[in-house]
């Protein structure tokens, strides 16, 4: 994100943006700041997404610039910045919880207005604290943060840089490897999905509402998605604005093991299960990724025998969209293209959707029959359905 996206933002106010009537008012949020996952090797790590995804070099920390603990690569894509950390001591949180999720997101930073504030307000409101409010500063101005805890190890930074020019965060380094492969018309973070144990959806669905201010935006139940084995269920949590999306699933009994739950066993706890990113030409971004590399479920090919009759009209070739495996929904706003990754790991934890919005504001419920075939297939082919 550069300098003058972030001015734009921060400058904006409040009150024009369509907020929601449900939605409390006490904690703006402007955006996903950075998402930040603890990772084995970090270096690897990102020459993989910057190859795959296209992400590019922004910033670096490590004992080149007197960290000692850890390191991190900052990369960016669009307005999606994604930090990639590993440890180097074998005796630390970091090295924990790398042990025992594997990779996996640790961070969701939040771009606000006052993080001072924002950690008053939800602290108060009952957030578990992570990080005293604090103001860290070098030659490029101050960045104001603090954070509180949510489902599992998983952390919410706030963020408010408005004081601040560097490269990310005081501590980082302007990063050029030379190496920056083209991006693949990534954009930003449209939402992100946690996935916690049977029965705690609605606790984490209130937290989100009475800690933070959220609204729920549309609720599914085990109906909505389900299959003759395995179901799930989901409230999606949204700020006031719409710019922040939590979806919250929950497994739900079945003949068989949800995907929730082979992510729960495998991740050994609550955490983010994908990251949703956003496109203005899915057909291109998907054909790169696919080029790169990057492996997406199978839709099974009856999907789209009866597609059109109940999205109705689109603009995109059917055939283009099968050829790449990519799901079509429709709300009364207008309709949506989406497709999944596999895993991007060896467990079965994290991965991503790419998704493009034709003013469709929902999560494609309409697709979830044929995701949950696929997923199910990839199940059943690692002997954990």
């Amino acid at each position: 994100m550069s300098t003058a996206d972030l001015t734009a933002i921060q400058n904006f106010t409040y009150s024009d943006i369509k907020v929601f009537e449900e939605a409390q008012d006490f904690l703006p949020i402007y955006g996903t700041d950075y998402v930040e996952l603890y990772v084995g090797n970090a270096k690897q790590a990102a020459h993989y997404y910057k190859t795959a995804f296209g992400f590019q070099d922004l910033a670096y920390s490590g004992l080149e610039t007197g960290m000692r603990n850890h390191t991190s690569y900052v990369l960016q894509q669009g307005k999606i910045r994604l930090v990639l950390t590993s440890p180097f001591l074998p005796d630390s949180d970091m090295s924990d919880h790398i042990r025992l999720h594997g990779d996996g997101v640790k961070v969701i930073g939040l771009l606000v207005k006052d993080a001072y504030d924002a950690y008053k307000q939800t602290v108060k409101r009952g957030a578990l604290p992570f990080m005293q409010p604090q103001t860290v500063t070098d030659d490029n101005g101050s960045v104001h943060m603090s954070g509180i805890h949510t489902y599992g190890h998983t952390v919410h930074i706030f963020i408010d840089r408005k004081d601040y020019n560097g490269a990310f965060l005081p501590g980082y380094v302007g990063l050029d490897t030379g190496y920056n492969p083209g991006s693949t018309g990534l954009k930003y973070i449209d939402h992100m999905v946690g996935n916690v144990p049977e029965g705690s959806m609605n606790e984490w669905a209130r937290f989100y509402a009475d800690v933070m201010g959220f609204a729920n935006l549309i609720t599914f139940d085990d109906k909505d998605i389900a299959t003759e084995y395995t179901a799930l269920m989901s409230k999606v949590m949204t700020n006031g604005n719409g710019f922040i999306k939590f979806p919250i699933n929950e497994p739900a009994k079945g003949l068989k093991k949800s995907q929730v739950q082979e992510y729960l066993d495998f991740y050994h706890g609550p955490g983010c299960q994908h990251i949703a990113v956003a496109t203005d030409d899915i057909v291109f971004t998907i054909s790169e990724m696919k080029k790169r590399g990057v492996e997406f479920l199978h839709v099974p090919g009856t999907y789209y025998d009866t597609v059109l009759q109940r999205v109705g009209i689109i603009k995109e070739d059917l055939n283009e969209l099968k050829k790449w495996g990519i799901m079509v929904d429709r709300d009364e706003e207008g309709y949506l293209l989406q497709i999944f990754t596999k895993p991007v790991e060896d467990r079965p934890t994290l991965f991503f959707e790419i998704i493009q919005r034709k003013g469709a504001k929902s999560f494609g419920k309409g697709n979830f029959q044929a995701l949950f075939e696929s997923i199910e297939a990839e199940q059943a082919r690692r002997g954990t359905l």
